[in-house]
């Protein structure tokens, strides 16, 4: 029997929390005292008890204080499945964030070799960050692509790889352009990918010793474990021999000096090799962002001023690339994005443009509107979008 009324360090103490949390409680209106004793403290029965066990659930499942005040104290019941529903795409989200927050504290583990110090460390992070959101950007086009040919075969394709030619691919990380291609890479071939312990290409490592038997004849696949920067592989390299094709996709952000590595290649490739990396061009996406923002008589002037800055982008790094190569030229290769949902249609603008959230956050009940329609009328939204390749010959 619990007749007897109990103090608020009472209550905590049988339901696991503090007194803290039971006057924080108190003042949202959350948990109110039965009564109050003549020296006026405050005193809870049973209900209260279980009150508190329902807030300290509802708690644990992730809603708010002011969730669970609407909720389950003005007893607003219609929405549950809504509202929970809601709640595990949330913690969905946040187990995602923890993953990759795990994936990054265990990859900065492996890459810091000896006694690594903050600085170290940081940089790394940043790495590994910029990897994860490459990945996150790629599952997305794998989800909403309507290309029939896979990205990584047009990309392969595009290379045109010879019989017997030796390829050093930087950066390989998880290697889907030779995974994608495996049966398909010419015989006498030669690859080597050069990359850290603690990223993707641990896992091409493995990938090459259960498959190694389905390549052509001839060919060879291994990994250098280095870092890119770090000029001791590069006299390795200069020593062993000069390459057909020198691969750097995906990897140029990572670098702290982009022209030091690019007259690197430069110094391992043949006479009339080819040198592949991506990045500094402007994006035909931009357009279609910039059609139906004027259609909606919203501003799109921040769209304006990326495609501006991209354009100078990529004028510096075709100057920065003719200083070490005589014949530079941008291979663009199209994919075809398709949306029938508009928040996902909505949430690709907020990544395409992150500078200009708190604006296109405003904006987004019109913005939405707008695509709703559009989606109803044609029963998806198709955005072309494209990477540039540049490829380089000495």
């Amino acid at each position: 029997m619990m007749d007897k009324k109990m103090t608020s360090g009472e209550i905590a103490k049988k339901a696991g929390v503090s007194q803290r949390a039971i006057r924080l409680y108190d003042e949202k209106g959350l948990l109110k005292p039965s009564e109050y004793s003549e020296g006026n403290y405050r005193l809870y029965d049973k209900e209260a008890l279980l009150a508190l066990e329902r807030i300290i659930a509802l708690k644990h499942i992730g809603f708010s204080l002011e969730e669970i005040h609407e909720n389950l104290i003005a007893e607003k019941n219609e929405n549950i499945i809504d509202s929970l529903n809601n709640q595990l795409q949330i913690m969905e989200a946040k187990k995602q964030e923890i993953e990759k927050t795990i994936s990054c504290i265990k990859s900065v583990l492996d890459r810091a070799n000896g006694q690594p110090d903050w600085n170290s460390v940081a940089e790394i992070t940043r790495m590994i960050q910029e990897d994860q959101g490459a990945d996150e950007r790629h599952f997305d086009a794998l989800k909403h692509t309507a290309d029939s040919t896979d990205w990584y075969v047009k990309i392969y394709n595009s290379l045109e790889i010879k019989t017997d030619s030796n390829i050093l691919d930087l950066g390989c990380g998880f290697a889907k352009l030779w995974r994608n291609n495996w049966t398909d890479i010419p015989c006498g071939v030669k690859v080597t990918g050069v990359d850290l312990h603690g990223s993707w290409a641990d896992n091409f490592a493995e990938f090459i010793k259960e498959h190694k038997s389905e390549l052509s004849e001839g060919a060879e696949i291994d990994i250098q474990w280095s870092d890119i920067e770090d000029e001791i592989i590069w006299s390795n390299m200069a020593k062993d021999k000069k390459y057909d094709y020198v691969v750097a996709h995906y990897l140029l952000s990572f670098l702290n000096d982009k022209e030091t590595f690019i007259q690197r290649v430069a110094s391992i490739l043949k006479k009339n090799g080819l040198f592949s990396c991506n990045g500094y061009v402007v994006d035909c996406e931009h357009n279609f962002w910039k059609e139906h923002l004027d259609k909606m008589g919203l501003s799109s002037g921040y769209v304006t001023r990326v495609m501006d800055t991209e354009k100078e982008q990529e004028e510096a790094f075709r100057e920065l690339l003719e200083n070490y190569f005589s014949k530079v030229q941008i291979i663009n290769l199209t994919n075809r994005m398709r949306y029938d949902s508009v928040e996902e249609l909505f949430d690709r603008l907020r990544q395409a443009y992150p500078q200009n959230k708190k604006y296109i956050a405003d904006n987004e009940g019109k913005i939405k509107g707008y695509f709703a329609t559009l989606i109803e009328e044609r029963g998806e939204l198709v955005i072309d979008t494209d990477s540039a390749f540049w490829h380089c010959k000495k």
